[in-house]
């Protein structure tokens, strides 16, 4: 009977556990949509093309849905042009799987142009300068550290932001399939706040679908401090990538 009784106590505690922990994660999902409510939830969709003209330069252009202001969702679209410096025997090695030729050079040089309508809020016409440089890391991992400069008019006010965004990617293999999750991280300095305004944190995959294509989805978070109340933005988003040659 005593035995009967000490196993009768420790299975009460650990029912008693099992409903504790019950009773949490039930409470965790009643207050999340409380939580979520203080958070805007997007989806990005977002096409990329790209046209190499030698083994140094190409033009793309760049058409996706984001979010540059608290009025809403925004499209950005626009050209760019890249001129790439040297390439590393290692780089290479990382790379050879990606159908981007930029991530086996040290650095990649960008100039570009966006226009950004915006319903409801403030159209944009932005220049940018971007300087990406490459560089192979422990377990085959490729680093890149991108720094962008964008001179911005925003319905006819000038201003100016600086975004440093740095990607750690591996290339991983699934039999012959190769494909490459990263993680992603960026801030933001706004001239109209005269602070660091913006952060996000992205994770994602980049899917090779043929020999030209790529598919990235991807999740991001996004705190924006710019003003009060700091506003944050979750969001799906799903790249297309198309790769095209003057001479294949």
């Amino acid at each position: 009977m005593r035995f009967y009784a000490r196993c009768m106590n420790r299975s009460s505690r650990r029912v008693r556990r099992v409903n504790s922990a019950l009773g949490a994660f039930l409470v965790a999902i009643c207050l999340t949509p409380l939580t979520a409510r203080a958070q805007v939830e997007q989806g990005w969709p977002e096409v990329d093309t790209y046209l190499r003209l030698n083994s140094n330069m190409r033009v793309s252009f760049f058409a996706s849905a984001t979010r540059e202001n608290r009025m809403g969702t925004s499209a950005s679209l626009g050209p760019n042009f890249d001129y790439y410096l040297k390439s590393l025997h290692k780089l290479r090695r990382i790379a050879v799987f990606s159908r981007d030729e930029s991530k086996a050079r040290v650095l990649k040089l960008r100039a570009g142009y966006r226009y950004v309508p915006s319903p409801g809020g403030p159209t944009e016409n932005r220049w940018l300068g971007e300087a990406t440089g490459n560089l192979p890391f422990v377990k085959r991992v490729l680093l890149s550290d991108r720094n962008r400069v964008e001179l911005r008019f925003i319905d006819g006010n000038f201003s100016w932001r600086y975004r440093n965004r740095i990607t750690a990617e591996r290339t991983l293999a699934i039999r012959n399939y190769h494909f490459n999750p990263y993680i992603r991280a960026e801030v933001y300095y706004d001239s109209r706040y005269s602070k660091w305004s913006r952060t996000a944190e992205s994770i994602g995959v980049i899917f090779p679908v043929h020999k030209r294509y790529e598919l990235e989805p991807y999740y991001e978070h996004q705190n924006d401090t710019s003003k009060p109340p700091n506003e944050q933005t979750n969001a799906i988003g799903f790249v297309f990538r198309m790769y095209f040659a003057l001479r294949d």
